[in-house]
């Protein structure tokens, strides 16, 4: 039984000599991560459209969430099973930034959940201008745009960002 092979930009672990499961599934196997670290998040004032991907450097703990909504499209031929159909895709960005009120991303991000504007993203795996880095670029509205205080760390701002209306769709992209 093969197990997935990851691909990735630049971690390499050691070859396995063992595996935890016992049976040394990996030996003579190597993995490559990419670690959370070295993905990267961007903005465009003018939209995905646009030609200005600056990077949001401060940020910590990017979560892009993918989902498909679903239709049941059972039948009795189905055996006696729920069957499923996707319909819609769904993303979702969260992530939090330090609350700084001297920086051009928080700036934009705040302007645009106060105006109600659309703001471009691109959520990447690396840096955008590299070739064979992916990710997801899309027109956002900031959905939610908070502020934490708590007593014993610095003031926070957590951030959700979920696709809008757009002459531009959404799209998984690798640069070239």
């Amino acid at each position: 039984m093969a197990l997935a092979t990851f691909a990735a930009q630049s971690f390499a672990a050691d070859t396995f000599a063992n595996d935890t499961f016992g049976g040394g599934i990996l030996q003579g196997q190597t993995m490559a991560l990419t670690l959370g670290l070295e993905g990267k998040l961007y903005y465009d004032e003018s939209g995905v459209g646009g030609s200005t991907w600056k990077e949001i450097a401060n940020v910590k703990d990017v979560t892009l969430t993918l989902n498909k909504a679903e239709a049941d499209v059972s039948t009795r031929a189905g055996g006696g099973w729920r069957l499923t159909a996707t319909t819609l895709k769904e993303a979702e960005i969260t992530f939090e930034m330090p609350y700084d009120r001297a920086n051009a991303a928080f700036l934009a991000l705040r302007d645009a959940w106060l105006a109600g504007t659309t703001i471009g993203i691109a959520v990447m795996d690396g840096d955008i201008a590299t070739s064979g880095n992916q990710g997801l670029q899309v027109d956002c509205e900031v959905i939610n745009f908070g502020r934490t205080e708590e007593l014993e760390d610095s003031m926070r701002v957590p951030i959700t960002l979920k696709p809008t209306t757009s002459t531009t769709a959404p799209a998984w992209v690798t640069i070239v």
